[in-house]
């Protein structure tokens, strides 16, 4: 009998330990600081190879060039709010949204220089590269997403929308462009070839609908929403939700770590959300990272195994990036 009572009392061990979230411990591993920057701070992109991040910071109306070695800081200057940013590797050269100066810049990295100028482009926000065909994508205005020259800056094909594109992925392998419209209360996907859109996914009761994150190779796709602060996971192939977890307050960036199967939630209540997933449609919160108020944008790269996170200037508090490595 004691025997059968000792494996009994393992095996429920055993299951309670498995039923519980194990914590992982993210570090804050260092802190850079942005003296001088004031208001918003929006979106941000890498380039890994030379250890630098650029911050858009759309209060300031700048983008901030860091050297995360060194934390030297580099600043372009005259831009007009600032929102997306993505760094080219091929060309060194970064494009901007520029969303009051209705414009997107095309800047040389080394010189920080403007190598091209797109106008006529009311609220331009998110950015995105399409390395394979070397194609930028922009969305912008009351509607639509167009299509970039990558060398050249020049303005090829539009795809119109239903409202204002927030966050918007692309995948690498296939033809889709995954977009959230928040006003519209849905997930439009594009076929960037057909330049038309196939498919439109429903948010359900979840409203404000503004980051996003792409698994393309798991077929799954993170939304962000702030109305109730939820995550909601979409199967890719049909469309549907397939899970829904609530997160903190205001949150505008989500990012998936294929390496650990995990998703960092942003949330500008001063929380980032670690989820890990233990299969495609089960996922369990393993940390609540303590941040800063307001800081509800950030950036992963896994080639660092970090975590950037934007803390704008609060109080007597200046702007910084906190960053954060990854266990």
């Amino acid at each position: 009998m004691t025997g059968l009572f000792s494996v009994l009392l393992g095996l429920i061990v055993a299951v309670a330990a498995s039923g519980t979230p194990k914590a992982i411990a993210t570090e804050l591993v260092a802190t850079i600081p942005l003296t001088g920057v004031k208001g918003r701070i929006d979106h941000l992109s890498a380039d890994p190879s030379r250890h630098r991040i650029f911050i858009a910071a759309l209060g300031n109306d700048t983008v901030e060039v860091i050297d995360t070695r060194s934390n030297q800081r580099r600043t372009i200057s005259g831009l007009g709010e600032p929102q997306g940013v993505v760094y080219l590797p091929d060309s060194d050269r970064l494009v901007i949204a520029n969303g009051a100066g209705n414009r997107v810049d095309v800047v040389d990295v080394a010189s920080l220089s403007v190598a091209a100028r797109i106008s006529d482009m009311s609220d331009a926000d998110n950015v995105r590269y399409d390395i394979a065909a070397r194609k930028v994508w922009v969305g912008y205005g009351q509607g639509a997403l167009r299509m970039l020259d990558a060398a050249s800056g020049e303005s090829g094909a539009e795809v119109s929308l239903p409202g204002h594109p927030e966050s918007f992925q692309l995948e690498q392998s296939g033809n889709r462009a995954f977009v959230n419209v928040p006003t519209a209360k849905k997930v439009i996907v594009v076929d960037r070839l057909k330049r038309q859109i196939v498919g439109r996914w429903e948010t359900g009761a979840a409203s404000a609908n503004f980051p996003m994150a792409l698994d393309e190779q798991g077929h799954r796709l993170f939304v962000g929403t702030r109305s109730p602060p939820a995550l909601l996971v979409y199967d890719t192939e049909s469309g549907t939700v397939t899970a829904r977890l609530p997160i903190d307050k205001d949150t505008d960036d989500v990012f998936f770590d294929r390496e650990h199967d995990r998703i960092y939630v942003v949330c500008g209540e001063g929380k980032v959300n670690v989820f890990r997933r233990d299969t495609p449609d089960r996922y369990v919160r393993v940390e609540s990272i303590e941040t800063a108020p307001r800081a509800r944008t950030g950036l992963f790269v896994p080639e660092e195994g970090r975590l950037y996170v934007a803390a704008p200037a609060v109080g007597g508090t200046s702007a910084r990036i906190l960053v954060y490595q990854v266990p």
